[in-house]
Order: structure tokens, then C-alpha cells, then sequence
């Protein structure tokens, strides 16, 4: 019999010194196993002193990792100590068995690691499920707590630094996003887009070489502080976002000049131009479904205007259609039915554009 318990204890517990099976009890849903600690006595958490008075017993019943798809709970008995260090403030203690308990503790140190490895790889709620499954069941929130638990893991410092902002709350509540670009993996997370925050995380890594980021001039002004070393750059994706944002503001802005490219060949009925169409101005014809309903709303619109009535009295009059109080203001200051006013800082406000 004790060479059976022997080899019980080297076959579930084969790392974990100091502990003793005594027995097993075995049903169709759960695994109970008898344990007791061996061990001739405790260090005092407080002050380190060894003692090995036992003051009283008490069970606990953490869970372990399931065996066979059946859960295990242990049956274990732990001991409290006297600590025999007068100047301690702890008068008793509780033995913890390394690798096995921690204090206060539901659940055996191999289990929580084994899930905390399913929530990085499945996050909560699948997690949960798969711990379900194979005989340990938890919630989502028990996971997202034991991935919460574990330490911080080493990383080191990146020689690319890519730089960014990221919304908690859009318009309101702003963070840094800090990502290492040759790897393409996020490296920190700050709470804020001050300039001092960057310089502070920046000066703690002296190994930056560069620092690609948007144009913002708290991000300029924060990696300049901290890595003065670096070389500051801009990604790929922000050059093409803003040359494509000058492009189109160029284009919208000599759109006019386009109509002379076209040229003209009088007399054929596939190209001759209506008349209406040459009123407007529009490249595009008059029998299309949104042409016609924002030219009908120009001629009311404008009519509106010169009986005298307010932005809300024409919005009210306008019916079903009721635009916003900046499509009237737009299309009171157009000039033609299918034109608009162009946004941009070199415009003014009575400029206008084609509709495309």
C-alpha cells in the first residue's frame, strides 16, 4: 500500500517536494485527493524565522487540474505555525506548500497557470468554454482575472519606434499607442498624448535609433526631448494619406479647368449639349435622379430666401426632404443649382465646386 501512495505522489505531484497522498476517491464526475504536507515545519512570511510549533490545523479544498476530463479537488491539510520571532508582528502563520498553494488561494498554482494560458490564447469567453470542457469550469471573468495576475513580460527596447494616438473616448479621452515596426508588435500603451510623457518613456531607452510618427507637434516635441539621438521619420502611410489629401484639394480646386481639356465637336446629336445641363454647369445629365432633386431644392431654397424667411422656417417648409441647417446655408450660397461650397483652408466661404 505505501508503495502504491509512493508512486500516486510521483504521478500527481511530480515536481512539488514535501507532499504525501493518502488516499484517493474516485466518481463518474470528480477526482478527491487526501494530501498533508511533510515538511518538518514553515518559514514566517513576515520576517523569514523557521518554526515549526504548530498552533492548530485546518482543510482546504483547491481545485486542481482536472485528470481524464474529471475534475480534482484536494483534500489538504495545512497547518498554522507560532512565528517565535518576539519583535514579528505576525503572532501565527499559515504553511504554503511552493508550487502547490498560495495564500487565500481557490485553486492550485498549476491550474491558474494552465488557465492563464488558455486566456492569453482564447481571451474570456472562449476560454471559459474550453476550461468547461476539459473539466475545470470557470467564468470568463475568473480567466480575464488570472490573465490580469500575471507579471508584465520583459521587452526590449526597440530600435524602430513607431508612434501613434489611440481613442479610449473619440474627441475626448486620448492615449499613446508606442509600436516596435520591425517587429509590427505594440510595445506600451501611455495614458495621454503630452509631449512629457513620450520624453519620459523615451529617455528610459537610450537604444531608439528612430522614431517614425504622425505629424503632431506634442509627439515632435516629446521625441525630440527624450531621444534626441533619433532620427525622426513619417511611415509610409501618412505620406500617401496626405498627397492624396493635397491632390484632391488641388483637383477641387481647378476643377473648372478640366471642362477646357474636353473637346468639342458641334453637330453630332451624341455630344450636342442640353441646355439645362449648360445652365448648371454639371458634367453630369440632367435626367439623373439626384441632379434633379438638388436642383428643385436650390430653386425652393432660394426662393424661400428672397420672401424673407429664416434657415429654420425653410427647413420647416421643405417637408419631407428637411435638410440640415448647413445644407441650407450651402445652397443659399450657391450660386448655380448643382454647385456646393468647397471646405479647405484656402477657400473662402462663398466658393464653390461642381457636385461630382
Amino acid at each position: 500500500m505505501n508503495k502504491i501512495l509512493l508512486r500516486l505522489d510521483e504521478l500527481l505531484f511530480p515536481s512539488i517536494a514535501d507532499v504525501a497522498v493518502l488516499s484517493v476517491d474516485v466518481n463518474i464526475a470528480i477526482v478527491r485527493v487526501d494530501v498533508r504536507c511533510t515538511a518538518a515545519g514553515a518559514p514566517c512570511p513576515g520576517c523569514g524565522a523557521w518554526s515549526a510549533r504548530v498552533h492548530g490545523s485546518y482543510v482546504r479544498f483547491p481545485a486542481d487540474v482536472p485528470s481524464g476530463g474529471r475534475s480534482v479537488v484536494l483534500r489538504l491539510r495545512v497547518r498554522r505555525f507560532t512565528c517565535r520571532n518576539a519583535e514579528c508582528g505576525r503572532r501565527t502563520f499559515v504553511e504554503q506548500i511552493p508550487g502547490l498553494t498560495r495564500r487565500h488561494g481557490q485553486r492550485t498554482e498549476r491550474l491558474c497557470s494552465t488557465l492563464a494560458a488558455i486566456g492569453l490564447a482564447l481571451a474570456g469567453r472562449a476560454g471559459a468554454r474550453l476550461a468547461n470542457i476539459f473539466g475545470a469550469p470557470v467564468s470568463r471573468s475568473t480567466v480575464l482575472r488570472l490573465v490580469d495576475a500575471l507579471p508584465e513580460p520583459e521587452v526590449p527596447a526597440p530600435r524602430v519606434l513607431g508612434v501613434d494616438e489611440y481613442a479610449t473616448r473619440k474627441g475626448r479621452y486620448y492615449g499613446t499607442v508606442l509600436v516596435d515596426v520591425e517587429t509590427r508588435r505594440p510595445v506600451d500603451l501611455l495614458p495621454d498624448r503630452e509631449s512629457s510623457s513620450l520624453a519620459a518613456w523615451l529617455a528610459q531607452r537610450p537604444g531608439i535609433e528612430v522614431v517614425c510618427r504622425d505629424r503632431a507637434p506634442f509627439f515632435a516635441e516629446g521625441a525630440a526631448v527624450g531621444a534626441p539621438q533619433a532620427v525622426q521619420v513619417a511611415d509610409r502611410w501618412r505620406l500617401w494619406h496626405n498627397l492624396s489629401e493635397a491632390a484632391e484639394r488641388s483637383i477641387a480646386q481647378h476643377r473648372q479647368c478640366l471642362r477646357v481639356l474636353v473637346p468639342e465637336t458641334p453637330g453630332t446629336p451624341e455630344t450636342e449639349s442640353d441646355p439645362a445641363e449648360e445652365s448648371s454647369g454639371s458634367p453630369r445629365p440632367t435626367s439623373h435622379r439626384f441632379a434633379d432633386r438638388t436642383r428643385t431644392m436650390h430653386v425652393t431654397i432660394h426662393d424661400l430666401v428672397k420672401a424673407g424667411h429664416s434657415r429654420r422656417a425653410i427647413q420647416r417648409q421643405l417637408g419631407n426632404d428637411k435638410p440640415n441647417r448647413q445644407t441650407v446655408r450651402g445652397r443659399r450660397q450657391a450660386g448655380r443649382p448643382l454647385h456646393r461650397p468647397v471646405a479647405g483652408p484656402d477657400l473662402g466661404p462663398r466658393q464653390v465646386q461642381d457636385i461630382p
